[in-house]
């Protein structure tokens, strides 16, 4: 960072600690940049005993847990919803995969993998709390997402599938391909904005009874938009009884917020492990509920599988052996903190930022503060601006002047905005300069 820059940072750290008195101190510890060397034999973690409102605000155990992350301190990277590094120990064993592998090429591949495979599924089913014949592996959200929707069996002509602003683009795409491969129609709704429970809920209610012959709904849990997490299971209630099927895609779910796939009500689910989990770029799965795989055709007519089988309906060809090695190594280190914690943690993280500028004139706070609507990740606009260009800017701002990597997301109805998703090695100091950051922004008009 140039001088200027870290002046900034060192007097916005100073403001945020004095303007921010209703949080907890932040220690020394918890204020330090992360150093961009890698830890070396980090100390074991084990959850943080006591009431979660305690334990989110001991600064000295979250930085032992941002010490497993060696980060660069070039900026101040608040843009983690594109995926979740791997922490030390982590990246330590895909290290140690990726060198099995090439270590013992076919021999291995052909002879050990299989089972090794069968465990890194059996781990993400007893994660998301599903049966392990309920799981495949993917390679993302993405890809899970495109087969369960473009081979749903459901959609004939003349019905309809529908989708909300706030739905991931590809899987928008997605939805229009199914649609035009079976000449159904496309019906849209736009989120609420300001949204709350009622009226996210209101919006569904109403598109669902304005198109009548819908047959297959999306879902997105979590958005990566904005962040807001709607209510995914009285939704799936709304759809079914009307005789739709859902899709939910839950690709910022899992590992951000306590879940398993039981709560989505949904029979249809797709996730990414590379993101909240942290396992390698790469990792992702697909849910189908037993007893609703005839809903979803074989991917490309796939033989390699029964159709009592789930492997049919998702054939990836060859993919990363250490990648898919690497899952359990990744959700051992989630929970040897606990989910509960790091949502609680992550929650506390987002508010320190948001409580601040909430009020500040020319700050729009896109998402809700219902602790049962939002996570980590949140959505702003300055003066209320939503166009592409503006909020380029605004991020390219934060970037060049305040040394705080963000980034704009796009296709929302009331306007494009700036995405800051804070993860476990960002410390209360660094949301503290943004919101300091922000406050500059938003007084220059």
């Amino acid at each position: 960072m140039t001088q200027p820059r870290r002046d900034f940072v060192k007097q916005a750290a100073a403001v945020g600690a004095a303007s921010l008195a209703f949080h907890a101190p932040v220690s020394a510890a918890g204020a330090a940049s992360v150093s961009g060397n890698e830890a070396s034999d980090p100390p074991p973690l084990a959850p943080l005993p006591g009431p979660l409102q305690a334990v989110v605000q001991d600064e000295a155990y979250w930085s032992k847990v941002a010490t497993q992350y060696p980060v660069t301190d070039a900026v101040i990277n608040l843009e983690a919803g594109y995926f979740g590094i791997m922490a030390a120990p982590v990246l330590a064993a895909h290290h140690r995969h990726v060198d099995r592998v090439n270590r013992e090429s076919s021999y291995f591949a052909r002879r050990a993998y299989p089972p090794i495979l069968m465990q890194a599924r059996d781990a993400v089913a007893q994660f998301v709390g599903a049966k392990p014949t309920e799981i495949v592996l993917s390679r993302g959200a993405t890809e899970a997402l495109q087969a369960l929707i473009t081979q749903y069996r459901g959609v004939k002509s003349g019905d309809t599938v529908l989708y909300a602003d706030l739905d991931y683009n590809a899987m928008q795409w997605a939805m229009n391909a199914l649609a035009a491969a079976r000449g159904a129609t496309v019906a849209r709704l736009a989120i609420p904005e300001p949204a709350t429970r009622e009226n996210v809920l209101a919006a569904y209610a109403q598109a669902l009874d304005a198109h009548p012959r819908t047959k297959l709904v999306l879902l997105t849990h979590c958005n990566n938009k904005t962040g807001l997490i709607i209510p995914v299971q009285e939704i799936a209630a709304l759809a079914k009884a009307r005789g739709a099927d859902v899709v939910v895609d839950a690709a910022h779910s899992f590992g951000q917020v306590p879940l398993t796939v039981r709560d989505l009500g949904a029979d249809f689910v797709g996730l990414n492990l590379h993101k909240w989990i942290g396992a390698p770029v790469g990792a992702g799965a697909m849910y189908i509920r037993e007893g609703r795989f005839d809903a979803i055709d074989r991917m490309h007519a796939d033989e390699a599988f029964p159709l009592t089988r789930i492997e049919s309906r998702l054939h990836t060809g060859t993919t990363s052996f250490a990648t898919v090695m690497t899952i359990p190594d990744a959700i051992a280190f989630q929970q040897s903190i606990g989910v509960p914690q790091k949502a609680a943690r992550l929650r506390f993280l987002r508010d320190r930022w948001v409580h601040a500028v909430r009020d500040v004139p020319g700050v729009n706070i896109l998402t809700p503060d219902d602790p049962a609507l939002v996570g980590a990740i949140t959505g702003f606009r300055l003066h209320g601006r939503g166009t592409k260009a503006a909020n380029e800017a605004v991020a390219k701002t934060l970037l060049d002047e305040f040394g705080i990597f963000t980034f704009p997301r796009t296709g929302i109805a009331g306007g494009d905005c700036v995405r800051v998703t804070p993860t476990l090695f960002n410390t209360p100091a660094q949301l503290d300069t943004l919101a300091a950051a922000l406050q500059v922004m938003a007084a220059r008009g």
